[in-house]
Formats: structure tokens, C-alpha cells, sequence
């Protein structure tokens, strides 16, 4: 996964149960049908009873049945414990107010919920046809996953408490949260506060307000910034020119989007391109 510049850990506890730990040091006990999420990929631990040692992961994932998807049969002597594991990868961390609004490690029961409890149940499923090989099962396994990822979100958002926050609470605000679709739908275009005010049938100084409360920067400071990681993005895995991306993230000339990339990410395009924004 070094390519990757982000990576979010998903565990689903499909059956039996074990001790959990951060590298924080947190700890639980995990059981059936809880699933864990970790937003940055730190490093974690599993075991059950009182073990003398940890074995590193690297020295006991082997290649699965099926290509892209690997496995662990580890231990012995006590009650089985079954998980699946996923990860969801992102090419650049410039800008990841989703990952980084959210706590260190998230923990949902799936049973709690329908939606939720559906999806674990299918994965359980899907399971028995990795084991046996079945053709197709690592693109229908990956897309629950990221399902039990959206599930995980949807909860979240939800049970915020008032005055909360952060991108999240942004999103659940009648004002920030119409400004932020905007934004994200429309990109290239060469927003003002104004603008923004007249879409979302608010004033101006509300809308900065709000927005700044909520998030801790203006409104253009935030989509200057998504622009920026539309960018990288395309910087790092295409070879447009940079006219080319500086016109579809919405700046009319080099000059303007070489300013803005460097103010944000501190370097260049063509650095970023070439050096430490390529993969790894």
C-alpha cells in the first residue's frame, strides 16, 4: 500500500470474539457483528487470552484463493474467531476533512441497525465464496465494504450532539451544509460570498459566519482547497498539461493556479508532479 497516501482500516467481526487495542493504547473487547473503523491505518492489535508474544501481521497474511484478496488462519486451541478486513485508500492527504473530522477508532453494532445488519449478514455470506474461490467475490466483497463504510458515517452524523464541529456538523447545518454541496458540485467556478448567499437564500455576513464557526475558514479558503486536491490528483496520476488542470479545477491562467498550489501544499506543480506527489 505505499502508493497510497491514506489508507482507513475496516474490521467486521464476523464471528466468536477477542481483545482489541490502539496504538493508543485503548482497548475493548470486540464481538460478533461489531464493526471497527480506524480513519488513519495506525498500527493495532488483536488476540485473545493471555498470548506470550504478537506476531506481526506481515508474518502471517498469505496470498488468498482469489487475487487482491489475502488471509490469516493464525493461532489455535480456543474458540475461533472470524473477521474480514477491508481498507479504503486515497491518493493524497492534502485535504480529508471526512477522515479527519472523525475520533481515532469508530465502533458500530451492525446489528443495531437494518441497513447495517443486511450488509454484515451479505458479507458473512460472501465470505463462504472467497474461501471457496468463487470468481467475482473480491469486487462484490470490496463494494460492501465501502457500504459498511458509508453506514458507518451515516451513524455517526447522526448522533452528534448540538453544537457540535467540524465537516459533519457543517454538513447536518441547513446554511454550511447547502454551501458545501454547492461547492463540491460546481468546483471550476469562481465563487464569491455573495454568490454563495444568493444560492443558499441567506446573507452574506451569515453565511461567512457560520461557515467559518463550523469549519474554521472562509468559504473560498475551503474550496481554493478542494480545487488544490482535484489537482494533485490529477497531477499524480495523468499527464495532462498543467493548463489543461489548472482550467478544470477553475483558473483561468498557470500563473494563478502555480500560486495557489504552492501556497497551499507548499510546493509546485511540476514538484509535485515529479517529487514527492508521485507515488512512492
Amino acid at each position: 500500500m505505499a502508493h497510497l497516501r491514506h489508507i482507513s482500516i475496516l474490521h467486521l467481526i464476523v464471528s466468536g470474539g477477542c481483545t482489541f487495542e490502539t496504538a493508543t493504547g485503548e482497548r475493548r473487547e470486540v464481538t460478533a457483528g461489531e464493526l471497527l473503523f480506524l480513519p488513519f491505518a495506525d498500527r493495532h492489535k488483536f488476540w485473545k487470552g493471555e498470548p506470550s508474544e504478537m506476531a506481526a501481521a506481515g508474518d502471517i497474511v498469505q496470498p488468498g484463493p482469489i487475487e487482491g484478496v489475502w488471509t490469516v488462519n493464525y493461532g489455535g486451541g480456543g474458540e475461533e474467531m472470524r473477521m474480514v478486513c477491508g481498507f479504503l485508500g486515497s491518493s493524497e492527504l492534502l485535504f480529508a476533512p471526512v477522515f479527519r473530522a472523525l475520533p481515532t477508532l469508530v465502533v458500530e453494532r451492525t446489528s443495531e441497525d437494518k441497513v447495517g445488519a443486511l450488509i454484515a449478514s451479505t458479507v458473512r455470506e460472501i465470505v463462504a465464496g472467497v474461501e471457496a474461490g468463487t470468481p467475482g467475490t473480491q469486487a462484490v466483497l470490496g463494494r460492501l465494504m465501502e457500504l459498511l463504510f458509508i453506514e458507518v458515517l451515516r451513524r455517526h452524523i447522526a448522533r452528534l450532539p448540538a453544537g457540535s464541529k467540524g465537516w459533519f456538523a457543517a454538513l447536518n447545518d441547513p446554511i454550511v451544509g447547502r454551501t458545501l454541496r454547492l461547492l463540491h458540485a460546481d468546483p471550476m467556478r469562481r465563487w464569491t460570498v455573495d454568490q454563495i448567499a444568493r444560492e443558499v437564500g441567506s446573507s452574506r455576513t451569515v453565511v461567512a459566519e457560520r461557515f467559518k464557526a463550523l469549519l474554521g475558514r472562509p468559504p473560498i479558503d475551503y474550496i481554493t482547497s478542494w480545487r488544490i486536491q482535484l489537482a494533485g490528483e490529477r497531477l499524480r496520476v495523468g499527464h495532462e498539461s498543467l493548463a489543461s488542470i489548472a482550467a478544470s479545477v477553475g483558473y483561468e491562467s498557470e500563473v494563478a493556479f502555480n500560486r495557489a498550489f504552492k501556497r497551499v501544499t507548499g510546493m509546485t506543480p511540476g514538484s509535485w508532479r515529479e517529487g514527492s506527489g508521485s507515488p512512492a
